[in-house]
């Protein structure tokens, strides 16, 4: 053996007994002696106080190759909030268990690869208190070049166990736990299943699901998959579908059904300005293109019911630099007018249909007083700053009840800037149309609204089904009215509102049958009082109001029969709902008619008192019983005559004066 040979042998030797020495050294190191270099680096890399408070170990496992693998455990990791913070949670996360496997070999260039990290029994607490501070935010810092040039980390999986994640904002009274568990097999690619549970706005919320794996959206090569229900309060929600991120654009595609008590609940999650409604169903397909500050939803092609009312459309949801955008198209087949009730304030709620459980802002409601008919209830404006709105609307048949259907609805709902517009608001009734434009302008303390409406054609024979009976002829209706006012009800509204207002019926039969059927019940009392129960042909009806501060004053009011003209003065206060009128009738002709006496219409909107004027009567009375004394008994009859007009036709007068 040369000496070369020797000397090779004792540097292999001694090579070999190195590596020996260092193996016993690191089998037998304590490694917890490295705890406050690793929470220095650690709470450095995270920018908050890390300690390690259980042991920390690391294990020799091989795996692949001729080298080792180091596993590295940690016990009891407790991770502070960041400096300044003041968090009501004792910390930011508390980890029971965090292991890793590391390849040695890439270490050699700088690189760590991690081809799994498990966490296990701990409890991440992610808070935002009154102040509006977050302990989640991190400060960027600038690269230097040894970092530009430094170690890489590639992190390949992530495994959890009974991981809770708790959500604390205070600002929007938010409390929320969900707990993460990663599943054995990945069937149909979820990688973890999630359960939750908490509060928001003191209602609480609760669900469960599947999701895709942690980090399977890193590259977006694959679709990140989603499935899971969520019940916020009575509203249930429930999405199945994936969502990706290709070239760093995130997109949204899942299936999704919403179900609750009112549209009005999803405001609070979802930043929407939504009516209050009936119980809701609806289904369709959710589309999100997620791009930063123009993220946008698109609910596609969606079904539904609203109350007993059939509901389908699309509608896009934009957020824009301002204020988000709510766009779309809806239609519906079938409408009932009570479920349109809540949108203006209006009591329709079926009685036989169950109250619904109590709603947080019950105690804003008013309920209607017994003796008031205009809806007091208050038009909420406090969510129309969350959003703008370019919404149309179409419904084939609208009801209000199975005895009087109306025809069609067409509508323009725009919401700008806290004011709401209806350009149009269209009805098909009675063969005729009913076209409104309405604005409410909520930018001040107190609503301002106005109204256009326009009557064109409403035939009274279709206007009130079952009349068809009877063995008359109908006219038709038209009418004109342009008021402004102010308020947050429909009759704070009207009771100071300004304006005019006029209609016209066209020759026809009328009845106490056509006013019971109207619900007029005003007009039902005074028809019986001038006409009985017999049906009045009717050549015309004009009457023109002024109004001015809720108050309703007669420019012209004229009602012609075949054979009497009636006219009428006085006021009405739709602020008070009170009546003060005068009804005065004459005959046409010649003819004994007692009567045809002046009346009076006083009281209230709810309870009207319509009788006969007295003065009149008696002097009619007194003059009776002179001319008995002095004259034959025929003589006392004279005063009771009433002399008629003629023939000239009133309305048409008073059409010509219009013009």
């Amino acid at each position: 053996m040369t000496r070369a040979t020797r000397w090779l042998l004792w540097a292999a030797a001694g090579l070999i007994g190195v590596l020996l020495v260092l193996i016993v050294i690191i089998a037998t190191f304590d490694w917890n002696r490295l705890r406050p270099w690793v929470e220095e680096k650690a709470g450095d890399a995270l920018q908050r106080p890390v300690s390690i408070q259980g042991d920390l170990d690391v294990d020799w496992q091989w795996r692949s190759g001729w080298l080792p693998w180091p596993h590295i455990s940690g016990h009891d990791i407790v991770v502070a909030h960041p400096e300044g913070f003041a968090g009501t949670g004792e910390h930011m996360a508390r980890i029971d268990y965090l292991g890793l496997s590391v390849n040695p070999l890439p270490l050699l260039k700088r690189h760590v690869e991690i081809p799994r990290l498990e966490i296990g029994q701990s409890r991440v607490f992610l808070q935002r208190n009154q102040q509006e501070q977050t302990n989640w935010i991190y400060q960027r810092r600038k690269k230097d070049n040894d970092d530009k040039q430094g170690w890489t980390v590639d992190l390949q999986s992530i495994a959890l166990k009974r991981v809770d994640l708790q959500v604390v904002d205070e600002m929007r009274k938010l409390d929320m736990t969900t707990r993460f568990n990663s599943l054995d097999t990945d069937e149909g690619g979820y990688g973890m299943d999630w359960e939750s549970s908490g509060t928001y706005n003191e209602t609480e919320v609760g669900g469960s699901g599947k999701v895709g794996g942690l980090l399977s959206l890193r590259d977006g090569s694959k679709p990140f998959p989603m499935q899971g229900e969520v019940s916020f309060g009575e509203t249930r929600i429930a999405v199945e579908g994936s969502m990706s991120v290709p070239k760093g654009l995130a997109s949204v595609d899942v299936r999704l059904k919403l179900a609750g008590s009112s549209l009005a609940d999803l405001n609070a999650l979802f930043g929407l300005a939504l009516p209050g409604t009936p119980p809701f169903v609806t289904e369709g397909r959710l589309l999100g293109m997620l791009e930063g500050e123009e993220d946008r939803w698109r609910y596609e092609d969606f079904t539904g019911t609203v109350g007993d009312s059939d509901l389908r459309g699309t509608v896009e949801y934009r957020v824009g630099p301002e204020r988000p955008l709510l766009v779309g198209e809806l239609a519906s087949d079938l409408l009932h007018f009570r479920d349109l009730g809540p949108l203006i304030g209006a009591d329709t709620s079926r009685k036989d249909v169950p109250d619904r459980p109590k709603r947080d802002d019950d105690a804003e409601r008013r309920a209607q007083p017994k003796g008031k008919v205009l809806p007091v209830a208050r038009i909420g404006s406090e969510t129309w700053e969350l959003m703008d709105a370019d919404v149309k609307f179409k419904g084939k048949r609208i009801v209000q009840n199975e005895n009087l259907p109306l025809d069609d609805i067409e509508a323009h709902v725009l919401l700008k800037d806290r004011v709401l517009s209806f350009e149009p608001l269209n009805f098909g009734v009675a063969g005729g149309t009913l076209s409104n434009t309405i604005h409410i302008d909520g930018r001040g303390e107190v609503l301002q609204g106005e109204m256009v409406t326009e009557a064109r054609g409403l035939k009274l024979k279709q206007l009130f089904p079952g009349a068809e009976s009877m063995n008359a002829s109908f006219g038709q209706l038209h009418g004109n009215a342009k008021l402004k006012g102010a308020g947050d009800s429909i009759a704070s509204l009207l009771g100071s509102s300004s304006g005019n207002l006029s209609l016209a019926l066209s020759r026809g039969t009328i009845s106490r049958f056509l006013m019971e059927a109207a619900g007029l019940n005003v007009a039902n009392v005074i028809f019986v009082k001038l006409f009985g129960d017999e049906q009045v042909m009717l050549e015309c009806l004009v009457a023109d109001f002024s109004v001015n501060n809720g108050v309703m004053k007669t420019r012209a009011f004229v009602l012609e029969t075949e054979d009497a003209v009636v006219t009428m003065e006085g006021v009405i206060s739709l602020k008070k709902e009170t009546l003060d009128l005068d009804i005065k009738p004459q005959n046409k002709t010649l003819r004994i008619f007692t009567l045809r006496s002046p009346l009076y219409a006083k009281g209230t909107f709810k309870n009207p008192d319509v009788g006969v004027q007295a003065a009149p009567v008696a002097a009619r009375a007194g003059a009776a019983i002179a001319l008995g004394v002095v004259a034959t008994p025929l003589a006392a009859l004279v005063p009771l005559l009433n002399v008629g007009t003629g023939d000239e036709g009133e309305c048409a007068s008073v059409k010509g004066k219009k013009k």
